[in-house]
Parts: C-alpha cells; structure tokens; sequence
C-alpha cells in the first residue's frame, strides 16, 4: 500500500482516464431525468466527448508512465495501448446507437452511462498490477454489460440475453476469484510480479499454483468466449441489441485478452510448460468450433458470435506462443479485429429495423444495389474478417502464425489456416447475397444512412484499411509495449 493516505498528483494523472469517464456517467445519469427526452442526442454527444477526453488522459499518461496508488495499477504501453483500444470502442459504439435508440423507443442517457462505467472498468482491467484490482475492474464492465444486454426491457430475447449472461458470468466470475484466493494462500500476494518471484524461487509446489492457474483460466476463457466456455455467445449476441452486440464482441474481450495476457506472461511464465498445453487445445478448439457452426447459421448476429469464438482461438494462438512477439501480434490483432468486427455490427444494426426483425442473412439481398456505400463498406470489413490482404485481418493473422511458427507449433499453425479457409465460406456467402440477388423486404425499406451512422462505417473502415496497408506503427507500438509486460 502508499505510504502516504492521500493520491499523489502523478497517481491521479496516471487515473485519469478512469476518472474521467466515471464522472462523465454520472453525470449522465443526473441529467437523464432533468432533460428526459428519449430522442436527445445530448447524451451521446457527452459520450463522445468523454471518450476523447479520455484517450486524451490516456496518451498522458503515457507521458508519465509508471506504477499509481502504490503499484495497485500500473502505466506502461500495454496498458495506453488497451485503454486507448476500449476507449475507441466505446466511439464506435455510441455513433450506431444514435439512429438505434430513437428508432426502438429506449432511454438514452441510462444506455450511455453504463457504457461510460463498463469501458472504466475495462481501463482499470488493463492497468491493473494486483489481482484484486482486476477482479474490481472484471465486475465493474461486466456488471454494466449484464445490463446493457438486457437493455430493450420489453424485448424478450434481450432479457433472455441479459439473464444467461449474468448467470453463466457470475458463475465464470467466482471460478476467477476462487483461483486468485489459491494463489493468495499460496504465495501470500496478489501483486502479479512478486507471486512471479514467488514461483519462480520455487518456494510453492508448482501443482498447486498450476491448479490455480487452470482455475483462473476458467474465468477468463469464457470472458473471451474461448472454448470449451463459448456457449454463452451466440445467444447473447442475438438476443441482445445490435450496437450492445458490437461492444460486447470487442470491448471487454480486448479487455479481458489484456488480463490474460498480463496474468500468464508475468505471474505464470515461469509455470508456462504446464499451462501452454490447456491454451493450446483452447484456442484449436475455439477455432474449430466456432468457424464449423457459423457454416450452419442463417441469423447474422449468431453467425458473427461464432465467428467472435474463432477469432478468440486466433489470439490465443498469440498467447501460446509464449513470446513478446505473440503479444505483440495479440495486440495487434485485437486492434484489427475491434474495427472490422464492430463495423460488420453497426451495418447489421442498420439493416435490422424496428424491433430487430431483419437479423437474416438472407435479409442482405440486394444491398448493393439500394446502398452501395454500405455494402462497400461491409464488404471491407468481411474481406478482413478472412484476412485478405490490404486488411487488418490479413497482417493480424500472419503475424500471429508467424510468432506461432518461431514457437515451433507446427500443427496449430496449421490448423489454423485451415480454419480460416473454412471461415471464408460463410463471410463470402454474404457478399453473394448483397452483390448476385434482387433486393429483398429488408434493403428496401431501409433508412438512409445517417450521418452518425455513416461515421460508424467509415471510421472503422479506414482503420481497417490503414492497419491492412500501414501496419508498421502499430505494430511497432505494440512490439515496444509487450516488452514491458515482464
């Protein structure tokens, strides 16, 4: 703990992203009832503006890197470059959820304060240095989410969502915090890089600390949706709402990657040849199952939920590698994979209509003829998802097998691409749909864009397209920051 009782300027700069966006919600939520109007887009204009403010606090504390509140958090690169990530997640959530909101009749300053309060949780969550801080942080997004899922209260699949995801959550969450107290009673901390020093002085049976380790990957594999706990995903993302769906897809599974990665590469490296054997079967699991069950899905949000499955599988290939390289394509990844991703969902978000009646893949007949700007759009962002070329998913994947291969894991490697061979079927599939056929119900009484919206679909396709063209300085970045994991 800090000698002294009281925050030092530098600790609070170090905060400020949090303590920013945490004021923000509350203000928002002090002003929901003052101005109550359904269709007031104060409230988002809030959200943004919180947000920026708090990429802003975030690129300053970068400036000031270092340890806060007495090593409970700590400031490096990795964690300004999750902050930053969430953040713009966040961004990209709230343009779509203009158009969205007024047209299914729901709250907005309730939806844009728990966000605000979910996205500070995922920044503590990535610059936390102590297992109990990102337990806080896990229940600080997770609770939000929870209630974001279940946001259209008269929606019963959003309260089917809303209600599956607590539970399962909760559960998932109680198997994490079981394997921290484990390694409390083990090693007497919770600082990740004094229980580090603690295994690796070999002071505590290494069966012991593998055992919690196991526990604890329980807990953060179903937060990422990996396999064997992916069950949880596909419902969730169909039944709750489509801008909901993007953030859950990106946000706090960024998140959740940042804690696994910064819990396994610093507690439990020295530990690594017991654990790698589990993250291995993981993520060729995710990958397999997730891309074989979205071949057999019509509705969208659920074959975009599967996809998420096999995409995690992706990363954790990353994490297998047990490398700064591996990190560094994580990261890389993920960033990649938050802008395609939610892009795809924000076009599904526009599509879907009143009361989300058009999730259908067949719903996307004719796109291109009635809105060819959309379909041009979402066809970036699918040619990413397969990871062609002059994309994010494309550099995202070679440099995640790449570190795969350094690692000598051959076979995974190869499963891998496999797997994203299967994965093309399904993404091309809907480019047929949008470019080789007539337009259906859905495309023809579609609104045009608007102007929040179509930001929602450019900005992620630039970024799409300047990670796929320019990946050198994020990667770079990157590189630098997985360096200061150890």
């Amino acid at each position: 703990m800090p000698d002294s009782p009281y925050a030092s300027a530098l600790d609070i700069a170090r905060f400020l992203p949090e303590i920013i966006l945490t004021i923000a919600g509350t203000l928002l939520m002090v002003l929901d009832p003052v101005i109550h109007k359904r269709s007031s887009s104060l409230f988002g204009h809030i959200s943004i503006l919180a947000l920026l403010a708090g990429i802003g606090g975030a690129l300053y504390g970068y400036d000031h890197q270092g340890a806060a509140f007495g090593g409970l958090l700590v400031v490096d690169g990795f964690a300004t470059f999750f902050r930053i990530l969430v953040m713009v997640v966040g961004i990209l959530t709230v343009l779509p959820s203009y158009r969205f909101l007024q047209r299914q009749n729901g709250e907005t300053g309730e939806f844009h304060a728990l966000l605000l309060f979910s996205i500070a949780g995922q920044c503590i969550m990535a610059s936390a240095n102590e297992l109990i801080v990102i337990f806080i942080g896990l229940e600080i997004s997770s609770i939000a989410s929870y209630v974001l899922a279940g946001y259209l209260r008269d929606d019963k699949r959003a309260n089917e969502a809303a209600l599956k995801y607590f539970l399962l959550g909760s559960f998932a969450t109680a198997f994490f915090l079981y394997g921290v107290a484990m390694i409390y009673g083990a090693t007497g901390t919770i600082n990740l890089t004094k229980v580090r020093d603690v295994v690796m002085g070999q002071t505590v049976s290494p069966i012991f600390i593998g055992v919690a380790a196991a526990i604890m990957f329980v807990g953060l594999a179903f937060k990422v949706s990996a396999s064997p706990f992916q069950i949880w995903a596909p419902d969730v993302y169909q039944g709750a709402p489509t801008p909901v769906s993007a953030f859950l897809s990106a946000g706090p599974k960024a998140a959740a990657f940042a804690v696994f990665l910064r819990i396994f590469m610093t507690a439990f490296e020295p530990i690594a040849a017991a654990w790698m054997p589990l993250v291995w079967t993981s993520a060729l699991l995710s990958m397999t199952i997730g891309n074989f069950a979205a071949l057999l899905q019509t509705n969208i949000k659920r074959m975009l939920a599967y996809s998420s499955i096999a995409h995690a599988g992706y990363v954790m290939v990353a994490l297998t590698a047990q490398s700064d390289i591996g990190t560094a394509a994580a990261m890389f990844y993920l960033a990649g994979y938050a802008f395609m991703n939610v892009g795809a969902f924000a076009v599904v978000s526009h599509l879907s209509g009143r009361g989300e009646k058009y999730q259908s893949i067949e719903d996307f007949k004719g796109l291109a003829q009635k809105q060819p700007m959309t379909a041009a759009m979402l066809t970036i962002f699918l040619l990413s998802l397969i990871g062609v070329p002059l994309t994010g998913g494309f550099f995202g994947k070679f440099y995640i097998f790449k570190a795969a291969l350094e690692s000598h894991l051959v076979w995974l490697t190869v499963l891998g691409l496999l797997n994203s061979a299967v994965a093309a079927y399904y993404y091309l599939r809907i480019l047929v749909m949008m470019y080789m056929h007539e337009p259906g119900e859905a495309v023809i009484e579609a609104e045009p864009l608007s102007p929040s919206l179509g930001l929602a679909l450019i900005l992620p396709a630039l970024g799409t397209l300047f990670l796929g063209i320019f990946p050198g300085w994020v990667l770079d970045f990157a590189g630098k920051s997985s360096n200061l994991i150890k």
